[in-house]
This record gives structure tokens, C-alpha cells and sequence, in this order.
């Protein structure tokens, strides 16, 4: 009965009108910034080599570690491999698609994430994200309806964070350690909730000094593999292309009755990877220390392409180059126990055994088929390494909406305890996702993306207006020569008051008790 309510909520969030959504919105955005995949690509580069850094903000290096190690995660090894074994290889090219179109949605939303970010009152740390924005946008048009849906986006972004996705990583890293070593998952269990439990009480400081050092490590280490792979396969090259094009075509006959799912898959494994427009993306933007906020959404775009046309191409690579794979005709997801029901579309040339289920299993087959012996256990600890930087990225993230929802309340100590709380239920629902199903971890995973999808890219359609504003701005004081600096007054943008305050050279400057100085009036 659960996994048929989970199957149909999962349908019916995942439906073509969402699918379609993203990859239309996506392309508004696209032409409403004018290409800026491209045409600032140099100022992606340049802000994450000049960014600014302060005591209470993390630099913007540190802001998209904090980004891609929410982003880099279970989607860019499992969720390739599940997204080839249910949409063909052609969803590879579905996932491009949505990367490069989300990367301009990603600007809209973390540049919005910037302009309306607060200062932590207790901590002094920014603050930020889509429920800061909802309320703030429009609270002086409507200000009933934007906390409406602020708090909404909050409660679903805290189920989502800490109840829903956690088990799919937990559960694609316990089955990666499982299959190299043969370890048991729960044993795997323990000690991540052990190893968690150390770090999600640091704060967000210590979340991206976390980041800052394992994201880099674990990132290049795997697309070096994968570059090693693909010179060990170059005549595969033509092939591998042809699969992928073909496929995402219904030109490949063996793949071409199924291109509707190709989209799907391709689409949907694509968001849960690179996660644009879903909301994740400018809690970590909202954190950095900028001068202007369209330096951030910059930041936050190029994370896009590095995980979605850097890591997840080298994830597709290895697994199409080798023919590690085999694409089924059922829809859903299956568990374990269902693999092989569905009728197989086509194989790889690997002659990949059907009791090897759709995952890391097939990422872990195609690097043993390159370097024998070698490969379950390189995915078990690149995984590893993935999917702790990412459940410890989305308990900062819950964390963030919790304090949204809590931030005006007198009892404090009610506060700490809800905090303590949303740890636990982290930790319990990493246990619980190390040990269950693989189709039931996916198919909750997906109810939580798809949950935040709808409310965030319905919400920023209707507030894109002050993000665009940001960066016509940006880019006219870039043409004149200077390092652009935000005042929302004179842009017309309403209820950013830290920036406001910044303009005029003032700061908030956080006190215990939850007060808050000017610093600039009390001079």
C-alpha cells in the first residue's frame, strides 16, 4: 500500500506538465538574460577567482562548494546510470539539455537569493533562500500571500531536506560499499550516522570549510578516472556519440519507441542532479559575500555545467563506453526484487549481467571492465564522498528553512530543541535509507525534488523581475570600467534591506539575545 501511494504521487508530481515546465522555463530565462550561459561565462570564471570573503559570509568559492556538494551527489552516478536503464542512452542528451537551460534558471534564483538575504541575528551569518524571497519580494503588494507561500516552501523544503532525500544517498552509498566489499548496510549505516552527527552541528561555517576541501578532491579525482577511461575506449567515441544522439532522436531503432521517456528521464534525473530550479541552490548563494548580487547567480550557474556537463558526462561515459547497461521498458523505478520484470529495450556491448541493478552497480561494472578489480571499489569511496558532502549540504539547507520559520520566535530554547530535533530526523532518515529498498529511497527522492520544483519555479516566474534588474545592471557598470556595487533603491527593487543598509555604509551586526545594532548609526 505505501509503495503504491509513493508510485502515484510520484506520478503524478513527475507529470508532463512539470517535465515540460522546467525545460520551458529554462529557455524563457535563457532569452530573457540574453544567453548568459555564454555571454558571461567569463564572469562565472572571473567572480570565483575574485570573490569577496568576510567574517559573516563565506567567499564564493566557498559558496559553490557549498553548492556542488549539495548538487554533486547519488544523481551524478546513480542517478545517470537510472535514468540510461529506464530512458536509453539518449536521456544523456535530455540531461544536457536541462543543465544548460537550468543553468539560466539557476542564475534567476540564486541572484534572488542575494538580494533578498538576511543576517542571522544569533550567529551572524547571511541567511537565504527561495521562503526568504517569496515573503520579501512581494510584501508590500501582498504581504499575506508571499508568507503564505514562503512557509509552504519551508515545510515542504524541511520534509524534503531531511526525510526524503537523505535515504537515497544513504542508500546508493550503502550499495556501493555493499557490492565492492561486501559489507552489510547496515553496518555502512552506523557509521555514517556516526560521521554525520559530528558535523551537522558545526553550522555553516563548518559546512563549507567541509566542502571547500572534499568537493574539489572527490570531483576531479572521478572525471580523471573517467578522461583515463575515455582514452582507453577513444574508438568507442563515435559510437558512444551516435547512441546518444540517436537515441535522444528515435532515430536509433532500438531505442526509438521509447524517446518520450528518454526526455523524461533525461529531464528529471537531470534536476535531481544539477538541482536547478528547484530551490537548493540559493541557500548556498545567499551565504557568500558579495558586492553585487548577480556575481553570485554567476557562481551558481557555472556549478550547473560542472556537475551536470562535467561529472555526470563522465558517469554517462564510462557507462555507455564500456556497454555496462541495459534499458527496460517499466516506467517506474523497480526495487531489487523487480529487476528483470520489465521487458530490456537494448544492452550495452558489456553483456551486463539482469540481476545487477540500475545505479552504481553500473558504474562500478564499467570501471571493473576498464581496470578489473579495481572498480566497485573506486565508486565505493568516490560515492562515499559524494553522498556525505550532499546529505551534510541538505541538512544545512533544512536547517536554513527551520531558522526561516523560527527566527521570530521569543522562545528561544523551543528553537534549539526544534534544531536538535531536524538532526535527529536526519540521521534517522539516513539509517532508514541505507537499509531499505533502492526503489523506495528513489521514489521518495523524487516526491521531495519535484515538491520543491513546482513551488520555486512557479514562484520565481512571478518574481524574475528584480533578478533581471540585477543584472542589466551589473553588466552597465561592468561596461563602464567598475567593479559593479548593488543599491535595489535605485533599480526600483523593493524590501532588500541588507542591502540597503550596506549601500549606505552601515551593518547588522548580530547579538546574543537576538538584537540587532547598526553599526553605521552608532558611529
Amino acid at each position: 500500500m505505501i509503495a503504491g501511494l509513493i508510485e502515484g504521487a510520484n506520478g503524478l508530481i513527475w507529470s508532463i506538465p512539470l517535465i515540460a515546465g522546467l525545460l520551458f522555463v529554462g529557455l524563457y530565462f535563457t532569452i530573457r538574460t540574453g544567453l548568459l550561459q555564454i555571454r558571461n561565462l567569463p564572469d562565472m570564471i572571473d567572480q570565483l577567482k575574485k570573490g569577496e570573503v568576510s567574517p559573516d559570509g563565506t567567499s564564493s568559492f566557498q559558496s559553490l562548494m557549498m553548492s556542488l556538494a549539495g548538487r554533486v551527489g547519488m544523481g551524478n552516478i546513480g542517478g545517470v546510470a537510472t535514468a540510461i536503464a529506464f530512458g536509453g542512452p539518449g536521456a544523456v542528451f535530455w540531461m544536457w539539455v536541462s543543465g544548460f537551460l537550468g543553468a539560466s534558471t539557476s542564475f534567476i534564483e540564486c541572484t534572488l537569493g542575494q538580494i533578498y538575504k538576511e543576517k542571522d541575528p544569533d550567529t551572524g551569518e547571511y541567511r537565504g533562500g527561495p521562503a526568504f524571497y517569496f515573503e520579501r519580494a512581494y510584501k508590500h503588494k501582498a504581504p499575506r500571500l508571499s508568507l503564505f507561500y514562503a512557509i509552504l516552501f519551508s515545510i515542504v523544503t524541511i520534509l524534503a531536506m531531511s526525510f526524503f532525500l537523505p535515504g537515497v544517498q544513504a542508500n546508493g552509498m550503502a550499495s556501493a560499499i555493499d557490492n565492492a566489499w561486501g559489507i552489510p548496510t547496515w553496518v555502512t549505516a552506523i557509521a555514517l550516522v556516526i560521521l554525520l552527527g559530528f558535523i551537522i552541528i558545526g553550522g555553516v561555517k563548518r559546512i563549507a570549510h567541509f566542502a571547500v576541501l572534499a568537493v574539489p578532491v572527490m570531483a576531479i579525482a572521478f572525471v580523471l578516472v573517467a578522461i583515463i577511461v575515455f582514452f582507453m575506449n577513444f574508438e568507442e567515441i563515435p559510437r558512444v556519440f551516435g547512441l546518444i544522439f540517436g537515441s535522444a532522436f528515435g532515430v536509433q531503432p532500438v531505442f526509438g519507441a521509447i524517446i518520450g521517456l528518454a526526455i523524461k528521464w533525461g529531464v528529471q534525473r537531470g534536476i535531481y542532479s544539477n538541482e536547478a530550479g528547484q530551490g537548493t541552490g540559493p541557500h548556498a548563494a545567499a551565504a557568500a559575500e558579495v558586492s553585487h548580487p548577480a556575481k553570485q547567480g554567476f557562481a551558481q550557474s557555472f556549478s550547473v555545467y560542472v556537475d551536470t556537463l562535467l561529472v555526470c558526462t563522465a558517469t554517462a561515459f564510462i557507462i555507455i563506453s564500456t556497454g555496462m547497461f541495459n534499458t527496460y521498458t517499466n516506467e517506474n523505478y523497480p526495487g531489487a526484487d523487480a529487476v528483470g520484470d520489465g521487458d530490456v529495450v537494448g544492452s550495452g556491448i558489456g553483456d551486463l549481467s539482469l540481476q545487477v541493478e540500475p545505479g552504481p552497480g553500473y558504474v562500478q561494472q564499467g570501471l571493473d571492465a576498464a581496470f578489473p578489480g579495481l572498480g566497485p571499489t573506486f565508486i565505493a569511496i568516490t560515492l562515499a564522498f559524494f553522498v556525505f558532502t550532499t546529505i551534510v549540504a541538505y541538512y544545512y539547507m533544512a536547517e536554513v528553512n527551520l531558522t526561516y520559520l523560527t527566527r521570530k520566535m521569543k522562545n528561544r530554547p523551543l528553537a534549539r530543541v526544534l534544531q536538535r530535533v531536524l538532526q535527529a530526523l536526519v540521521l534517522i532518515s539516513v539509517f532508514y535509507g541505507a537499509v531499505t529498498t533502492a526503489g523506495a529511497a528513489w521514489g521518495l527522492g523524487d516526491i521531495g525534488v519535484g515538491s520543491m520544483a513546482w513551488l520555486n519555479v512557479v514562484g520565481i516566474l512571478f518574481l524574475q523581475v528584480p533578478a533581471l534588474k540585477a543584472l542589466k545592471d551589473y553588466r552597465q557598470q561592468k561596461k563602464q570600467g567598475l567593479d559593479p556595487q548593488f543599491d535595489p533603491r535605485e533599480l526600483g527593487i523593493n524590501n532588500a534591506e541588507f542591502w540597503e543598509m550596506r549601500a549606505d555604509g552601515h551593518t547588522l551586526q548580530g547579538r546574543s539575545g537576538g538584537e540587532l545594532e547598526d553599526e553605521g548609526a552608532a558611529k
